[in-house]
């Protein structure tokens, strides 16, 4: 806990020997900060709006059933699966689904752990494309949305190994 005050302190007394408006400075970088907060929300609403459509459209779950045929054999619960999906495209949305699976099969089981670990194994990549993408004026994406995904498939498929190391089965 000492060393981030120490940082901090250091800063602020560097500024101070250089003579460089320190109060001024952070000011300026919270208003650049918060300029960019309202460029983002329109991307982040939208966002929030379409994973909300999918889900109660019972989109979400059509993509479940057909999913499941090709993740069993491969040794990937059907359980974990939505949250395989929908972390993708949302991390609260996927924190969400986290909640729901523990709450169905606990936080210690196969399910729970590989649920867990799929949270924190990649990223919510269509989110980050259109909030950090829509504010860089990001136009063409085929190649990144294709690089991102394949980053994604990466962690899931590094998830499911860790697990089924870790758990033994």
């Amino acid at each position: 806990w000492l060393p981030l005050p120490l940082v901090i302190l250091a800063i602020v007394l560097y500024g101070w020997a250089r003579r460089m408006p320190v109060y001024d400075a952070v000011v300026a970088g919270a208003k650049e900060g918060f300029d960019v907060a309202l460029r983002v929300i329109p991307y982040l609403v939208a966002v929030l709006v379409a994973v909300g459509m999918f889900r109660a459209s019972g989109a979400f779950e059509l993509v479940v059933r057909a999913l499941t045929p090709l993740t069993t054999p491969l040794g990937f619960p059907v359980e974990a699966l939505p949250m395989a999906l929908v972390r993708p495209l949302s991390g609260s949305g996927a924190f969400g689904v986290l909640t729901d699976i523990l709450k169905t099969h606990g936080p210690d089981g196969p399910v729970g752990y590989l649920a867990s670990t799929l949270q924190g194994s990649f990223e919510t990549t269509f989110y980050v494309l259109a909030v950090y993408g829509g504010v860089a004026n990001l136009r063409r994406t085929r190649h990144t949305v294709a690089a991102c995904l394949a980053g994604d498939l990466a962690g899931i498929v590094g998830a499911t190994v860790a697990c089924r190391i870790v758990l033994g089965s």
